[in-house]
């Protein structure tokens, strides 16, 4: 029956393109992300500047954030999407030409006109976060929120789990351009994909807004909402501290000596993990004692990023990273799931745009400050703090929100 129930959501045309996109779009990102991570640290052989491709990424992102959540809200939401690949697929384009007529500019300015195209890449993914979250739930009925929200995780984590080892090993053996050349036929996938999709009308909304009253409005129904608030500020100091993707290359070069095809393995263990355990959420998704659920997930996360920060082995250091992806889907949908089940649909947008201001964008600023920590602690001090931090926050928040504590999904679908 539950197994019925998971898949029914695919009888619905729309979500099956879109679900094919994202998997191609998140691969793409991935295998970009593999590949700027490592020829960044060859150029440079910096820890800093590893945390600057996370902080060039993050700050457009953060900018344009709560306008692009207030656009979602107005304008068709597939063309925002549609907008934002092309623009993806440019940066990808250009990346390309750095290994080749371009390659030039690398010689004169080293990394830097890599971090400006992650800047303009960091705005596309800015706009495109909420247009995304928002269309998703116009592709399907209301009682397959839960399972598009764990189908969402498992595309994402499918392209996770992929792009890292695919990136690494095409990178390793048939060289930079050719993974590069592969990133940007991944990004135009999606892109040609969602013009396949149909269309979806916006509720009207009853009175025009001023800019600044759209987005306050937004802003004040997630801060009056304690169980949201909760979950999102949960999972985005969780994010800040206890993440270790920026300081894998260094990982893999100089503490664990299993090069780029290690590192295109040690970024996937985590995914693989997310992967197996979304796919397993999408027939039972965690309704009952969700509060609670997520707690444990984001403390065994913070366990499972102190082990690795502490493992000179490669077998238990991607062990721990993949425990950690487990810890961190459940985390995720249960988080996806609160958004989807108690935002009004006109509000999507800008909830959504929040909700990438306290979580998406740590994930890059988490990046500049693993990059700054470890300059001052070195790299394994700076993932043990980074852990500790996570592991105490969890702490905090059992005490400071009850409500979210005592949540269970199963009486909000």
């Amino acid at each position: 029956m539950k197994k019925n129930l998971s898949l029914a959501i695919f009888k619905h045309r729309d979500f099956r393109f879109f679900i094919v996109a994202r998997f191609f779009m998140v691969l793409a990102i991935n295998i970009q992300a593999t590949i700027v991570g490592w020829q960044v640290y060859e150029l440079t052989g910096s820890v800093l500047d590893l945390g600057l491709v996370g902080l060039f990424e993050a700050i457009p992102s953060i900018v344009v954030s709560l306008y692009a959540g207030h656009l979602a809200d107005l304008r068709d939401r597939r063309n925002i999407i549609v907008i934002c690949l092309f623009f993806l697929l440019v940066c990808s384009l250009t990346l390309f030409a750095f290994t080749g007529p371009l390659s030039f500019l690398l010689v004169t300015y080293k990394a830097y006109p890599i971090f400006l195209v992650i800047l303009v890449s960091g705005i596309a993914r800015g706009f495109i976060s909420p247009a995304i979250f928002s269309f998703v739930t116009q592709l399907v009925p209301r009682e397959h929120y839960p399972h598009s929200a764990a189908w969402m995780g498992t595309s994402f984590q499918a392209g996770a789990v992929i792009g890292p080892a695919l990136g690494g090993i095409v990178y390793g053996s048939f060289g930079m351009q050719m993974a590069y050349g592969l990133d940007s036929v991944c990004i135009g996938l999606p892109f040609l994909l969602f013009f396949w999709i149909n269309k979806r009308s916006l509720p009207e909304r009853k009175e025009k807004e001023a800019l600044k009253d759209s987005l306050l409005k937004g802003l004040r129904f997630v801060l009056k909402n304690e169980i949201m608030l909760g979950a999102m500020a949960l999972d985005m100091f969780a994010v800040l501290f206890g993440g270790a993707v920026a300081l894998l290359p260094v990982y893999a070069k100089d503490i664990l000596f299993v090069g780029s095809e290690g590192l295109g393995y040690l970024r996937a263990a985590p995914s693989l993990g997310a992967l197996l355990m979304a796919y397993y959420l999408t027939y039972k998704p965690p309704l009952e004692k969700s509060g609670r659920v997520l707690l444990f997930c984001v403390f065994g996360f913070g366990v499972c990023m102190l082990v690795f920060g502490l493992s000179e082995s490669f077998l238990l250091s991607l062990f721990a990273l993949f425990l950690s992806g487990v810890f961190d889907s459940v985390s995720v949908v249960v988080r996806s799931t609160i958004m989807q089940t108690m935002t009004p649909e006109e509000m999507r947008g800008r909830v959504s745009a929040i909700n990438k201001v306290f979580i998406g964008s740590s994930n890059e600023i988490g990046a500049f400050e693993s990059g700054v920590s470890a300059k001052i602690l070195g790299p394994v001090g700076s993932v043990v703090f980074g852990a500790t931090m996570t592991i105490l926050i969890v702490f905090f928040t059992f005490r400071l929100s009850p409500k979210l504590k005592e949540l269970e999904l199963k009486d909000w679908v």
